[in-house]
């Protein structure tokens, strides 16, 4: 008897497909396939792909604020750092000689936190750069970091996020916030200038976690509280930089002109 019903169901669905147009099967099973491929060129995008560098960063990826997880390769300076992409769940390679790195990371700028400027351009470097610098330096060097990119900035920096990896359990809401912790050291303070982000924490988190260092007198604090900020140093570099180049602009190019116009009469 189940045998005769299962028979019964075969041929009605057979008749079915029969009186079905092979056109439509055929546009059917191309549109199956079409979407099957989308389906998974979006996954392989989106979990597998890996990023090479910032210029492989489109303004969707911006847009959702995506989570991604590297390995950090180099630390430039005390708030910003060189993140090698690593996407998927299997062992990947990763680089060990500069020319390997070559245009093969992202540069990370942190957000909400700003350390003490170095020397750069001539220019002197703050007191405890070279300390803040350290303290990055061995807190991710080599380490496995999760980062959310937020913006690039004037720089062409990536601004994201930062959490390090919780030793035990894997993703970016298990770890701690990599800005919280600078500044709970005491190695930087607040950002606050335009375009600033906290993430899921909140700037008030980071305020309080700047005074607290503050009041320890830990890290840059340890002198006191009354010194120059990194806001402050380069707030005062860029109105000292500004108008002498303005300056000198103007008053050379008159001079240059007149000695060009007499040397011209000399010679007439």
């Amino acid at each position: 008897m189940a045998s005769l019903k299962l028979r019964e169901i075969k041929e009605y669905v057979e008749t079915k497909v029969s009186s079905i147009p092979s056109q439509f099967l055929v546009a059917s099973a191309f549109a199956a396939g079409a979407i099957t491929t989308i389906g998974a060129s979006r996954i392989y995008g989106r979990y597998f792909r890996r990023i090479q560098n910032s210029d492989w960063i489109t303004p969707e990826i911006f847009e959702k604020k995506r989570w991604i997880k590297g390995v950090v390769s180099s630390v430039g300076d005390a708030d910003n750092f060189r993140l090698y992409h690593t996407p998927g769940l299997k062992f990947r390679r990763i680089p060990s000689t500069a020319k390997e790195f070559k245009n093969q990371t992202i540069h990370i700028r942190i957000a909400g936190a700003d350390a003490p400027e170095a020397a750069h351009f001539g220019r002197i470097g703050q007191p405890y750069a070279e300390e803040s610098l350290a303290w990055l330096t061995n807190r991710i060097l080599g380490q496995i970091v999760y980062c959310q990119l937020v913006q690039r900035d004037q720089y062409a920096r990536i601004v994201a996020n930062v959490i390090i990896k919780n030793k035990f359990l894997p993703g970016p809401f298990f770890g701690t916030s990599l800005a919280l912790e600078m500044l709970k050291s005491g190695w930087a303070t607040t950002y606050e200038q335009t375009g600033a982000e906290y993430g899921q924490w909140g700037k008030e988190a980071f305020l309080q976690a700047e005074t607290r260092a503050k009041t320890l007198r830990l890290g840059m604090w340890k002198d006191g509280t009354s010194g120059e900020t990194p806001a402050d140093y380069k707030r005062r570099h860029a109105q000292a930089t500004t108008p002498t180049a303005k300056s000198e602009k103007s008053n050379t190019n008159p001079s240059r002109s007149s000695r060009s116009y007499i040397n011209r009469l000399k010679f007439w």
